[in-house]
């Protein structure tokens, strides 16, 4: 599987994250109440986005999501390493996007593209998220995502260890979910 496509919707386009990305991207990255929520709630400071940017790209899966009409760079997203949590699965996650695009499907159509490219080659596609992180929570809940009872992780999460918890998305649930409707 190619991690690292160029995706094309009608409102965005998923393409390679590069190192020339940095100013564009941490200028969307660097608005705190992004991550007010997020089990990183401080990685809208320079440094610890620096870390964040650079595995990104060692990652070889990372993306920037682009606005068509201006050319913008509005957020990123990222596929994990092929059976890396288990066999047949996926990782999408890592995702962020500026507020002034939530709430209007452009979350949506990026998750689509990816989910609709990474299932061609996987058997499921999974979403790890901060039990606490109620917004990603939701958008998971929104596109189909389904909660995985007893699976679980914690990661270490601006200094304390916070516990995530485990959505999917397979074939047969992309196929009738929401996002199959888009």
């Amino acid at each position: 599987m190619d991690r690292q496509p160029i995706l094309d919707g009608d409102r965005l386009t998923l393409r390679p994250l590069r190192a020339d990305d940095w100013t564009a991207l941490f200028a969307v990255a660097s608005d705190p109440k992004i991550w007010a929520l997020h089990p990183a709630h401080d990685r809208w400071r320079e440094p610890v986005f620096r870390a964040f940017f650079d595995d990104a790209l060692e990652s070889g899966g990372a993306l920037v999501m682009t606005d068509k009409t201006t050319g913008t760079i509005i957020g990123s997203s990222r596929y994990g390493v092929p059976g890396a949590e288990g066999p047949g699965e996926i990782e999408i996650g890592w995702t962020f996007l500026a507020r002034s695009y939530w709430g209007s499907g452009w979350n949506a159509q990026a998750k689509r593209l990816m989910l609709a490219h990474a299932l061609a080659f996987v058997d499921r596609v999974i979403f790890q998220i901060g039990i606490d992180n109620v917004v990603s929570r939701r958008a998971m809940a929104n596109i189909g995502g389904r909660l995985i009872e007893g699976r679980s992780r914690l990661h270490e999460r601006g200094g304390a260890m916070v516990e995530h918890v485990f959505y999917e998305i397979t074939p047969e649930s992309f196929a009738t979910g929401p996002l199959s409707r888009r």
